[in-house]
């Protein structure tokens, strides 16, 4: 009985662990950051050559149709303010690094990380509880309708993987009738992927 309750309580954590691991495949604008991740900082720059702070805020969100100043504290003027702890995925961040008011930004993507470009590294994810950020954090402020959001910052669920379909097995040869034979229906199903590409912008 012992070894009967074991098995089922493994077996439950193979499930558990099947179903949690990869259950999603990251939100869209993920995907355009994670693209964009090591990027080195150049002042003023807007591309994939190079970003400033607000260059790079402005790219990823232009990759949706978004159209943001390149100038951190004009952005800070967009959306609604939002409490730090109510901050979501594609909040912008944003901090006074100069002693002169806002002067960078970043964008909110979970579990207290912000993606940005850093003067020193380029491209790179932070964490807000980062000394350095959590002493300089000013505000955030919702870009984001509740529509969109849903549509590019959330996770995405993985398609499952399609079945193969079987073979068929091969007829044996008929021999030839007087009568017209029936033809069979066939349907030759072609798995349609829906990759979208994004252009970069230079």
């Amino acid at each position: 009985m012992k070894r009967l309750a074991v098995s089922v309580a493994a077996l439950l954590a193979i499930v558990f662990a099947f179903t949690t691991a990869g259950a999603s495949a990251g939100s869209k604008m993920d995907a355009v950051i994670e693209d964009l991740l090591g990027t080195s900082y150049k002042y003023g720059g807007t591309t994939t050559k190079g970003f400033d702070c607000s260059g790079f805020t402005a790219y990823v969100f232009a990759k949706f149709g978004i159209d943001l100043p390149h100038q951190s504290a004009a952005m800070a003027e967009k959306g609604v303010k939002v409490a730090k702890e109510d901050l979501r995925e594609g909040d912008l961040v944003f901090f006074n690094t100069s002693g002169k008011g806002i002067s960078h930004v970043g964008i909110y993507i979970g579990d207290g990380k912000f993606a940005h470009a850093s003067t020193s590294k380029g491209v790179v994810i932070t964490p807000l509880s980062d000394k350095y950020y959590a002493n300089r954090y000013v505000t955030a402020r919702r870009i984001l309708s509740d529509t969109v959001y849903g549509k590019i910052a959330v996770d995405q669920p993985e398609q499952p993987a399609q079945p193969k379909q079987q073979e068929q097995p091969e007829q044996q040869e008929q021999p030839a009738q007087p009568a017209v034979q029936e033809q069979a229906d066939s349907a030759d199903g072609a798995d349609e992927s829906a990759a979208e590409a994004v252009e970069e912008q230079q």
